[in-house]
């Protein structure tokens, strides 16, 4: 048996899965934690990585690949030291920045046809820009920039620092539709162009350990996820974790100047349009908490409330917002009457608010030219009940829930096998997944969406930004 290994190292947490490179059958797990923050010094990653692997865990691999979550910012001095923790995607502060480079640069459809999205606080990009503004001194020291799979790959290398095409799209400053950089944009954003990693082909074999295992190029976390998944043409991912993202496989590079879709590239050759929101399995968590309750009587009492939970709607910006770009923006409960004021209907209403947000992604999709055929419901909120039976009678493609794995690492395992293989192609390992049994239903579906865009624009209004035409006009 040969046995390849992959990492996810997401904002919460680091997991390993250990699989059998013929078929991507599970052989052993490890996981361990990370503190929590928008920022982190970036040896906790390498000291979680070593927690997540003790005991040998990594001893017998051939092969290792490391998926990481996307557009963190770490940053190097000339002796390869760490100068700041590192900014996380998650963190909103360098919002002002996004806003100044964008006019900068003539407007998002300018930054659109330079690097397929439009620079949102998220991206690295805006990071640097803030970095040179707030901490000069510490800018100043910058020899080098480097996403977070990067950082831990070449840890693991101890060899030049290379990136991937897809973590590298959702920097601000590489060209998915080329694969190739763009210091003018860095440039632009940090007053200079510090070294920037290597971009290995996918499947390239970009170092070893001490132990003789080959080392994948990595990739970010979204292209892990849709690696492990095995995505084809049609099939979209709705994504539940600490944030919320909607993306598909693509022949062709997408342009959106709106910015709701990021036009990212793939781990294969393909590319990755995406839609993010900030706010997905936490806005259960919050409902939860609101309720006192656990999980199962909160699925419980939402499956209890009435489509559409008797008009209250809520718009779940409780850590402001991504998509669309409200970063200052708060949560509203709206359509509260004594009626619908009880624990199902707030629930209820809880569970649709979160999924209307992912629904405006698939719109954007759509807009896009994917042409969805079914949705693969993911992430921890992905095994609620109310998530799954909600989801199916709101969207209206086939909703299907994969069985639970860590699909993020199963793809960075996978990618391992491909390197380690040598051969054209990731193997081809099977995904189950189960059919959600409940229908579309288009009418039901149409009044709790139209609540919830009347809600999400009337809040936009009020902070001054316009949303129309953002996702369809919905």
């Amino acid at each position: 048996m040969t046995l390849v290994a992959g990492v996810d190292s997401s904002t919460q947490s680091t997991k390993v899965l250990v699989v059998d490179a013929a078929d991507g059958r599970v052989v052993r797990t490890g996981d361990a934690p990370h503190p929590d923050g928008t920022e982190i010094d970036p040896t906790a990653w390498w000291h979680a990585l070593a927690v997540a692997t003790e005991g040998g865990l990594l001893n017998d691999v051939s092969a290792i690949a490391v998926a990481a979550q996307q557009h963190g910012m770490v940053t190097l001095d000339g002796e390869g030291e760490v100068v700041r923790p590192a900014l996380l995607w998650n963190d909103l502060r360098s919002a002002p920045d996004a806003a100044d480079l964008i006019n900068e640069l003539g407007g998002p459809d300018r930054w659109a046809s330079a690097v397929g999205s439009v620079p949102l606080a998220s991206f690295t990009v805006t990071k640097l820009r803030w970095l040179r503004r707030s901490e000069p001194d510490l800018a100043d020291r910058v020899a080098s920039v480097m996403l977070p799979h990067d950082w831990l790959t070449m840890r693991l290398t101890g060899a030049e620092p290379t990136t991937d095409r897809g973590d590298a799209s959702g920097t601000g400053y590489f060209d998915p539709a080329t694969s190739q950089y763009r210091p003018e944009l860095l440039k632009q954003a940090f007053g200079r162009t510090p070294a920037l990693p290597r971009v290995a082909a996918p499947g390239e074999v970009v170092g070893q350990t001490d132990r003789g295992a080959v080392i994948a190029a990595g990739t970010g976390d979204n292209m892990g996820a849709a690696l492990g998944l095995g995505l084809e043409t049609g099939d979209v991912v709705v994504s539940m974790g600490t944030s919320g993202t909607v993306f598909a496989v693509a022949e062709q590079p997408s342009v959106d100047p709106s910015g709701a879709v990021a036009g990212f590239a793939d781990a294969t050759g393909r590319w990755l349009p995406l839609v993010c929101t900030l706010n997905a399995a936490r806005v259960l968590a919050a409902g939860r908490h609101l309720l006192g309750v656990e999980p199962a009587e909160f699925d419980a009492l939402a499956l209890a409330g009435p489509p559409g939970a008797g008009g209250l709607t809520l718009v779940p910006y409780l850590e402001g917002e991504r998509t669309p770009n409200l970063p200052t923006a708060s949560g509203r409960l709206v359509g509260l009457r004594l009626a619908n004021t009880t624990r199902e209907h707030l629930a209820r209403a809880f569970v649709e608010g979160m999924l209307c947000g992912l629904a405006d992604g698939l719109d954007a999709l759509r807009a896009q030219g994917v042409a969805p055929r079914r949705l693969l419901l993911t992430g921890g909120a992905a095994r609620s009940l109310a998530v799954q039976e909600i989801a199916g009678s709101l969207f209206d493609v086939p909703v299907e829930v994969p069985e639970p794995l860590e699909y993020v690492a199963m793809g960075a395992a996978r990618q391992a096998a491909w390197a380690a293989s040598g051969a054209a192609a990731a193997p081809a390992w099977q995904v189950r997944s189960r059919a959600v049994e409940a229908a579309p239903q288009p009418d039901v579906a149409g009044v709790v969406r139209e609540a919830y865009a009347y809600a999400r624009d009337h809040l936009a209004a009020e902070l001054g930004w316009a949303l129309s035409g953002y996702c369809g006009g919905r």
